[in-house]
């Protein structure tokens, strides 16, 4: 079923592997499969654990994608963009597990996680937008401002500043960072942990606690569907 990921649900926790090629690009096929596998951890009522390779969690969307046209890249812009606000508002903790590199859409990816836990090590994680030359979309402007500090907020959106793991949780990015060889376990282990809350509880304070923050952030994808880079 899935060819550009890898899903294993044991128990109640849901582990999705991103696994897209060398930077695990961001592609509208990889969004498709992120969704069915967020589909079957729903029906499971499983925490998610979100993950890449190593060495990289995500270097962003498809730069065959993005280049190829303004039509085009904001479709997958769009599309990504929802990816996002599905994971703020999903039912059940969602924890990324930061595997290597985080860079654009890798690292928007990690805004998206209940909680967010890193490797140590030569990583970088940031929004490079403006250093490649792309006007931040509303959306991900949005995403920033909703879970970055504001300190950081500028750094990150304006200047494109990009950090390494341990300086990313100061920056927002991350909550913890752990040596590469136990991630996997931090990760399983935290999940297994936040596998006994009241699961509607959770569902519905996080909607309760983020619901000014998703308006704002369907507003910004609607600007974004309608508009341009």
């Amino acid at each position: 079923m899935f060819q550009l990921l890898h899903f294993h649900l044991e128990g109640q926790v849901a582990t999705i592997t991103l696994n897209n090629g060398k930077v695990n690009a961001i592609s509208h096929e990889l969004i498709a499969e992120f969704h069915q596998a967020l589909d079957q951890a729903e029906q499971a009522k499983a925490v998610v654990v979100m993950t890449g390779q190593a060495g990289i969690f995500s270097g962003g969307y498809d730069l065959k994608v993005m280049q190829s046209g303004n039509d085009a890249a904001m479709a997958l812009v769009t599309e990504g963009s929802q990816l996002s606000r599905r994971l703020l508002a999903f039912p059940t903790p969602v924890i990324a597990a930061c595997s290597g590199h985080a860079v654009a859409k890798g690292a928007f990816l990690l805004l998206s996680a209940d909680v967010r836990i890193g490797v140590e090590g030569p990583y970088k994680i940031g929004l490079n937008e403006v250093a490649i030359g792309m006007t931040m979309h509303y959306a991900g402007i949005e995403l920033a401002r909703g879970r970055l500090p504001a300190s950081y907020f500028n750094r990150s959106v304006l200047c494109a500043e990009m950090f390494d793991p341990k300086t990313a949780v100061t920056a927002g990015f991350l909550d913890m960072v752990v040596p590469e060889e136990q991630l996997a376990a931090q990760a399983q282990g935290l999940a297994a942990q936040l596998a006994k809350l009241d699961m509607t509880a959770h569902g519905n304070t996080k909607l309760k606690s983020r619901a000014d923050f998703l308006e704002f952030l369907d507003e910004a994808i609607e600007k974004d569907r309608t508009g341009s880079l």
